[in-house]
């Protein structure tokens, strides 16, 4: 059902794993392969039909169960990708957006972010010196009478902690800078999708926080992934973030938070045969949709 189009806005970010061939049956079996099929389609289908902005990481080269979720959501639905990453570190992924054309539409922005090579040449010993392992993706929507950038971006995982922080410093860097140029056209500019960080307040939170990004309260202590520990969310697995600036001139202009939180499908999902959560990850996802309501 089409919400009210004066109804607050509603973003979400989801990593949904490996979100590239589907198992054409109903309960996909132990033989087949993927182990996505048209229940658990179903199931994303559900849970995106309730949002206005998807940004959604790890498409794949394989577009077979994006092509069944926009046949399953319906005409009013639209889509935008990037092309595949080549390159090992890139993982051959994509990344998209979801969005219902009822409630936002293409403000004409659209295109990835490149390092200048000024940038590049920086010599600190935590400096990007190549571009982005999976290059992020900028669009702009505009909903009622606030235009909004969004930058999705999926940060390298990296054999080691330490291997992320140069791509964290980086998109901080160049979310500022840019933050700075759109202020002037009232347009609000946020960052969401996989950071690949692992708590809060640890090495790779302070390198993504560390030009002024900020995260609602709101999302503070809900858990990201299928697998976080319940009672201690920000312990482990800080992985999924939606961030912008709350201070100077840099700050949204347009936009204020509701409501936000995470979508917990695990306890309503495949109760008849009793998945457990190694196996549900690969036919729904190990990541939990983040999402902010904006008035």
């Amino acid at each position: 059902m089409t919400r009210p189009l004066d109804a607050a806005a509603l973003l979400v970010t989801w990593n949904l794993k490996d979100f590239g061939s589907l198992t054409e049956q109903w309960n996909s079996g132990p033989a087949d392969s993927p182990k996505r099929d048209w229940r658990a389609l179903w199931a994303i289908a559900e849970i995106v039909s309730r949002f206005d902005v998807i940004a959604i990481q790890e498409v794949g080269g394989d577009l077979r169960a994006l092509r069944t979720l926009m046949k399953t959501l319906g005409p009013r639905w639209h889509f935008l990708m990037t092309d595949v990453t080549r390159g090992d570190a890139g993982g051959g992924e994509r990344i998209a957006f979801v969005y219902d054309g009822s409630r936002a539409e293409l403000s004409g922005l659209a295109g990835e972010l490149v390092l200048p090579p000024e940038q590049l040449a920086a010599m600190a010993p935590d400096a990007l010196q190549r571009q982005f392992a999976r290059t992020p993706y900028a669009v702009s929507f505009q909903a009622g009478e606030a235009t909004v950038i969004l930058v999705s971006v999926h940060i390298l995982y990296g054999s080691a902690a330490a291997d992320r922080v140069p791509e964290l410093k980086a998109i901080a860097r160049w979310m500022a800078d840019w933050a700075a140029e759109v202020n002037r056209w009232h347009h609000n500019l946020l960052i969401l999708g996989d950071f690949n960080i692992d708590r809060r307040d640890d090495a790779l939170w302070q390198a993504f926080t560390s030009t002024g990004l900020a995260v609602p309260p709101q999302l503070q202590d809900v858990r990201r992934s299928i697998f976080a520990d319940a009672t201690k969310p920000t312990l482990g697995k800080y992985y999924d973030q939606i961030a912008w600036f709350t201070s100077g001139g840099a700050q949204l202009m347009d936009l204020a938070v509701a409501a936000a939180g995470s979508v917990d499908f695990v306890p309503h999902l495949y109760r008849d045969i009793g998945l457990t959560k190694q196996q549900l990850q690969y036919r729904v996802s190990d990541h939990y949709p983040l999402w902010v309501e904006f008035r």
